[in-house]
């Protein structure tokens, strides 16, 4: 379950009422690995596969579906059990996570321990976003992707308490589109939806709801998507990567504006 009714009360100017109303439910989820527990991330419990997918990839464990043997979903103890195929080398005691950044939370998202291995991940990629420098993008389409987002977020019409994330091709056409209430999850589900349907992240640009942070941003070089934007603001840990990286970074995507951090030969007004 990830959302309850419950019975408010509404004032509006001078009008008092008693109404139902609808919240989101966020759970803490267990992501075992090779029967070892691995990570416990707080989050919209739905979509569960796209996430623990989206985040084993965003760390460097996996890099494609061929990488995982088998997903099962206990949403009664809430547990993602994952097995990794025999050419995996995995072990829990790699990776240097204390208890407390074994939790990843809806606010600040990933903690720095994970961050480490996702910035490990990427040294052993030779090919950088940079390299993709022949993709280019009309404006209109970042513009009509942002308007879009909103239009299929039906938790967020619903609640307005959860962030959403999509992917679209440079045609703009929407791939897929999910919703957490943390805006890390959301881009993890999303990439994960991408790896399970088997989809090319090649040519196709990340947008999001939230605020652009260094953590969305390693999620997206970690998939090679060179253009990422957002309707809310970038944060500087977010821009710092974005430039070093190559990717073009976009906020404040409203209306018929929007602010370029970095990369901005890739829009075509």
């Amino acid at each position: 379950m990830f959302k309850r009714p419950v019975k408010i009360t509404r004032i509006k100017k001078e009008e008092r009422s008693e109404i139902k109303d609808t919240v989101l439910i966020e759970s803490p989820v267990d992501l075992i690995v090779n029967s070892e527990p691995l990570v416990n991330i707080i989050c919209l419990p739905k979509d569960l596969k796209e996430l623990s997918v989206g985040f084993l990839f965003s760390i460097g464990i996996i890099n494609s579906i061929e990488d995982i043997k088998e997903v099962k979903i206990d949403e009664i103890e809430n547990q993602i059990y994952i097995e990794l195929s025999d050419s995996i080398n995995f072990e829990v005691k790699n990776f240097d996570i204390n208890p407390v950044g074994r939790v990843v939370d809806t606010s600040c998202g990933i903690s720095s321990p994970w961050r480490e291995t996702i910035k490990k991940a990427l040294e052993n990629e030779k090919e950088l976003i940079k390299t993709k420098d022949n993709m280019k993008i009309s404006s209109e389409i970042i513009f009509s992707a942002i308007k879009q987002i909103y239009k299929e977020m039906t938790l967020y019409r619903e609640t307005g308490g959860c962030h959403g994330a999509a992917i679209f091709n440079i045609e703009g056409e929407l791939l897929c589109l999910k919703e957490d209430i943390g805006r890390h999850n959301a881009i993890d589900k999303v990439i994960g939806d991408m790896i399970l349907t088997k989809k090319n992240f090649k040519n196709v640009f990340l947008t999001s709801s939230g605020r652009l942070t260094g953590d969305c941003v390693l999620k997206a070089v970690r998939a090679k998507i060179s253009i990422v934007a957002s309707v809310s603001a970038a944060i500087e840990s977010g821009i710092r990567l974005a430039f070093a990286y190559g990717i073009t970074l976009i906020g404040f995507v409203r209306g018929s504006r929007m602010n370029i951090y970095t990369h901005p030969y890739r829009i075509i007004s």
